[in-house]
């Protein structure tokens, strides 16, 4: 089993920054790859960004492209999201996902079918 811990979280203006970390644990080496989703109340979650585990590929959803960046901590199991460019309605919970698939992993991540969830952290963005 894996375990996933984010942290990160917090209150930025509008136009700031913020990084959040994702550290897994537990049978890690059956990861194939990672990725973040967010929730804001009363919507739907939707997919953020997802970096593979082994070719170091990444995906993001188009609202947060240029802006948002994921990336891994080669020494750690850690994933990390550096946020710039904050936006008030990227006000939401973010949750660190990971999926034991290794075939057709990103897409596994995407399509919200990971296997593996975080309980989040709280990002909030003041206008």
């Amino acid at each position: 089993q894996v375990e996933l811990v984010e942290s990160g979280g917090g209150l930025v203006q509008s136009g700031g920054s913020l990084r959040l970390s994702c550290d897994a644990s537990g049978r890690t080496s059956s990861i194939y790859a990672m990725g973040w989703f967010r929730q804001a109340p009363g919507k739907e979650r939707e997919f953020v960004a997802a970096l593979s585990w082994t070719g170091g590929s990444t995906y993001y959803a188009d609202s947060v492209k240029g802006r948002f960046s994921v990336s891994r901590d080669g020494a750690r199991d850690t994933v990390r999201l550096q946020m710039n460019s904050l936006k008030p309605e990227n006000t939401a919970r973010y949750f660190c996902v990971a999926t034991q698939w290794a075939l057709n992993s990103i897409a596994v991540v995407t399509t919200d079918h990971c296997d593996c969830w975080g309980r989040g952290t709280q990002v909030t963005v003041r206008a």
